[in-house]
């Protein structure tokens, strides 16, 4: 049977990520979905998602305060071909640094930076929070059936800036476009949480529980 493994490194509620994955993997018939911080699980699952809500910096250290899980899921993903789904900061440490507060380092799985949202209209406020409509510009196997114009919802006051335009895949207009979505091969990253964004999200989650790559 089929594991995906939704990690818990205690940085951030997971019940409604666990809720939708759960619900999608029922709906497709698409295995088992354990929440769980041991590397052990990371190892042996056919699927990772990397979630995570807060500040940049403190999430990357709650990741690596758990011996083994960082490099558990570089095994998964980077050595094996795992598919990867990172969610708001879990796809924010997809990139090379953050820069909210100070430098940290990223896993550097794709080129690029976290930096702040600088709307060009000074009465947009940070952070960008509620739903946005998805601009596509890259192709993946998680984004089948998702079109520009779907909705998604956004809480975020930083963005992933690629060094590669190709690794952007979705982008969301305020105050200047946004990066909403980042991926390629056996990985995809969504600023926005999939898990609450209805149709769209639900959509993109079922993809990815039956996606092989």
């Amino acid at each position: 049977m089929s594991l995906t493994v939704v990690v818990d490194y205690e940085s951030g509620n997971l019940h409604s990520a666990e809720k939708a994955f759960q619900r999608m993997a029922a709906e497709t018939g698409s295995g088992e979905v354990l929440i769980s911080g041991r590397p052990d699980d990371v190892a042996r699952a056919d699927r990772v998602v990397l979630p995570g809500d807060g500040a940049y910096p403190a999430c990357k250290a709650a990741l690596e305060g758990h011996s083994g899980l960082h490099e558990a899921i570089e095994e998964a993903v980077r050595v094996k071909g795992r598919p990867f789904f990172g969610i708001c900061i879990g796809m924010q440490m997809m990139a090379t640094v953050g820069r909210e507060y100070e430098d940290t380092p990223g896993f550097d799985w794709i080129g690029g930076e976290v930096v702040p949202i600088v709307p060009d209209d000074p009465s947009l406020k940070v952070p960008h929070m509620g739903w946005n409509d998805l601009i596509l510009t890259g192709a993946h196997p998680v984004l089948d059936g998702i079109e520009t114009g779907d909705h998604a919802y956004f809480v975020h006051s930083y963005q992933v800036v690629v060094r590669d335009s190709t690794d952007r895949l979705a982008h969301a207009e305020y105050g200047g476009e946004v990066t909403a979505i980042i991926g390629r091969e056996n990985m995809i990253g969504t600023q926005f949480h999939p898990e609450k964004s209805q149709s769209a999200g639900l959509r993109m989650i079922s993809n990815f529980l039956t996606w092989s790559p």
